[in-house]
């Protein structure tokens, strides 16, 4: 699946390349994520952390265009002190912090307001890359290899300097260990891009 999903990406951004207009653009970016786990055995609130990886502007004409993106995305929780089925067999002695860290795809569909102000919208896929092993007594795996979420945000557009925020809503239910609760993810992200 994850082959898949990194082929579906590079045809769409190169078939977009191919068809734009209004050039194509390349850069970096840095950034701070306050993200949360929604669900009953997750702490309400958010914790910091961090994402960074690369991104392309390609503009089909003055106003629309897209914008792919290739992120390392770290997202965190705390576990709740609920009694729960998820609590008890969580390893005691461990942290009760939770650390994902996600090969994030976003495939945003920009829309320019003047030549300074973006709106972005779109899905973004999330490939598991390592997770806190010691969430369980037995190591296995808590949380499934993939995610899927909507992002919305804006984007001030100076000449080499890009400054955004986003909000990312998971859609799909990350627990891995059964069915009985619904684990999603939730971020905001503030950051700083440099277009090459």
């Amino acid at each position: 699946m994850k082959r898949l999903l990194l082929a579906a990406t590079a045809i769409i951004v190169f078939t977009a390349a191919s068809y734009a207009q209004g050039g194509v653009r390349l850069g970096i970016k840095l950034g701070t994520n306050l993200n949360k786990i929604e669900g009953q055995s997750f702490k309400d609130g958010f914790d910091l952390s961090y994402h960074a990886g690369g991104f392309a502007e390609i503009d089909f004409n003055k106003k629309w265009g897209i914008q792919p993106e290739v992120l390392w995305n770290q997202t965190s929780g705390r576990r709740s002190n609920l009694n729960t089925l998820y609590t008890s067999v969580a390893n005691p002695n461990g942290s009760e912090k939770i650390k994902l860290n996600y090969l994030s795809i976003p495939v945003l569909l920009r829309y320019n307001i003047g030549s300074i102000l973006s709106l972005n919208a779109g899905p973004q896929f999330g490939i598991l890359l390592s997770e806190d092993k010691t969430f369980l007594q037995s190591g296995q795996s808590a949380f499934k290899n993939g995610d899927f979420s909507m992002v919305a945000g804006a984007q001030l557009n100076f000449t080499f300097l890009r400054v955004y925020g986003r909000y990312n809503i998971g859609l799909q239910n990350i627990n891995d260990i059964d069915n009985k609760e619904k684990w999603t993810n939730q971020q905001i992200q503030l950051g700083l891009g440099l277009r090459f």
